[in-house]
């Protein structure tokens, strides 16, 4: 069995497992002991997180007001940390994200990245959120190569358990994301790509560990495209209400492709600044990372990222 069935087999084993955890640890609660939707709205969150401002949602009512409640006690389920500079979060996130990337290549060409592959993040229901990934503008500064849009992609998480600061401060999600080959001028991949992961998180006071692990799966030309198992872990620390430094470590593994059998590990120094409020629901956090490679093999290095996060 390949290394990429097994990962897909362990993924599905995984969910079943915890599924099973969170059914069986997940007690009925009584009719007097339930919080309504207005005390989840009005219970002060923990230092740090997303302000709540029952107002925003409208006193008549309605599908907003609906939506916004149920994300709101969606969310207050689930730690309060802050969302890593590179790693995605296996928390539920409600925002507009934009990052900017400077990648330098091994022949000292800076590339620029406008986007990220990031975009707009919405939770519809409990316990799922949906995350649009825009399509990335690239800029390669390298003679003989177009600039031109990325692919579009699709991220969906499901979280199988969460626990806030009081009551274990801990969660577990499954993503399932799927790119679309839209690129222009070969910006982007020549077939669809699915990649399936478990996050993982775990608080202590004020540090914390976020985690994922999955493998990108070409649905054809893999000889030439190639897998990546991506492993990354993300270590931060609560400061101060609003400073969250961190350190990241950013492990990817190349299966079949131009870099066949080759492995990349980064080290991510970064530091986020918020939630900041702006009006109602919506917040802002700003912070960047650079991007040391730690291993002899590297397909760049010395990478800047910009982050900028709109929580609402």
């Amino acid at each position: 069995m390949s290394l990429a069935r097994i990962v897909v087999v362990c993924f599905l084993l995984c969910i079943g497992f915890a599924t099973t955890v969170r059914a069986q640890s997940s007690a009925p609660m009584s009719a007097a002991a339930a919080p309504s939707v207005d005390a989840a709205l009005a219970d002060p969150a923990p230092a740090g997180a997303a302000p709540v401002d029952s107002s925003s949602t409208g006193s008549d009512g309605g599908i907003f007001h609906d939506w916004f409640s149920m994300v709101a006690k969606t969310q207050s389920e689930q730690p309060h940390w802050m969302t890593p500079v590179a790693t995605v979060t296996p928390r539920l996130e409600q925002e507009y994200r934009y990052d900017t990337f400077w990648q330098t290549n091994n022949a000292g060409i800076t590339a620029e990245n406008y986007g990220g592959s990031k975009g707009l993040e919405i939770i519809p229901w409990k316990n799922v959120e949906v995350i649009f990934i825009e399509p990335p503008y690239l800029v390669h500064n390298a003679t003989g190569v177009l600039d031109g849009m990325g692919d579009f992609q699709i991220l969906a998480k499901y979280r199988i358990i969460a626990r806030n600061e009081e009551s274990g401060n801990f969660i577990l999600t499954a993503f399932f994301q799927v790119s679309f080959p839209t690129g222009q001028y070969k910006n982007g991949s020549t077939n669809h790509i699915i990649t399936p992961t478990i996050a993982y998180g775990k608080g202590y006071r004020k540090v914390d560990v976020q985690g994922t692990f999955g493998v990108t799966l070409p649905t054809g030309n893999t000889s030439t495209i190639g897998r990546s198992y991506l492993w990354n872990d993300a270590f931060q620390y609560h400061a101060m209400k609003r400073l969250w430094p961190e350190l990241e470590v950013n492990f990817t593994h190349f299966q079949e492709g131009p870099n066949n059998g080759k492995t990349q590990v980064f080290l991510t120094p970064g530091v986020i600044f918020g939630r900041f409020p702006i009006y109602k629901r919506l917040a802002i956090a700003v912070g960047g990372g650079f991007q040391i490679a730690a291993t002899q093999f590297h397909t760049n290095n010395h990478n800047g990222i910009f982050t900028a996060r709109f929580p609402f």
